[in-house]
């Protein structure tokens, strides 16, 4: 892949990005290594070409197969929350790759990602982005979210990007004590951004912002 694809021109160039850094951090994104790692995740490559031009507005964009790329302050504030409890070196499970870019943002800041992604087509189209963009400590799995990655478990951090009517229970299982998992909870037309971190007593549970994800769906394509 050429540095300038990487870079961006006009719309997408490195001075765009860091113009949506810029909103972020007005918008109350407050943790620099967040920030940075926005900075250095070349949205308008995970998108169709033809909407690269919009990458760096602060929405959610389709990416085909009736899914989205979500708007970036969604992804900043679910990944500050996330490593507000997990510590740089160590693992996170992302249930539901996409295109990747909310991966590689957490490939930034977390030693190991394992992803799971249920739509074949993109996790083929993520696995050969990220691999193009050098990223290396992401692992990918063509599976179902409901169930996890329990075999490389557990984590320090769950991310979901999709949203269930209720948090899987197995998910429960492969999160560690200390760790925190972020996702969206609800039905379709109703979803609150939730925070459960596991103790040693056992979970505890925080309500956050109304949020619109699509919805979390079992099985795999």
């Amino acid at each position: 892949m050429r540095a300038n694809s990487i870079d961006g021109i006009g719309m997408t160039s490195r001075r765009t990005r860091q113009r949506l850094v810029d909103r972020l951090r007005e918008k109350g994104i407050s943790n620099p290594r967040v920030l940075q790692a926005i900075a250095d995740t070349p949205r308008h490559l995970f998108v169709d070409e033809a909407l690269a031009s919009r990458a760096y507005e602060d929405a959610a964009l389709p990416i085909g197969y009736q899914q989205t790329i979500s708007q970036p302050f969604v992804v900043a504030s679910m990944t500050q929350t996330l490593i507000e409890d997990v510590d740089k070196h160590t693992r996170v499970l992302e249930i539901g790759t996409g295109c990747g870019y909310q991966t590689m943002v957490l490939s930034r800041l977390v030693n190991l990602v394992y992803s799971i992604e249920r739509i074949g087509a993109l996790q083929v189209r993520a696995r050969d982005r990220l691999y193009d963009l050098k990223v290396r400590n992401v692992y990918l799995k063509h599976g179902d979210g409901f169930a996890g990655w329990p075999e490389n478990g557990p984590y320090s951090g769950i991310l979901l990007t999709a949203a269930p009517t209720e948090v899987p229970e197995a998910l429960y299982e492969q999160l560690t004590v200390g760790g925190a998992m972020v996702l969206p909870e609800g039905n379709r037309t109703k979803q609150r951004l939730v925070t459960i971190k596991r103790t040693t007593e056992g979970f505890e549970r925080f309500e956050g912002p109304w949020v619109n994800f699509v919805p979390m769906v079992s099985g795999k394509i």
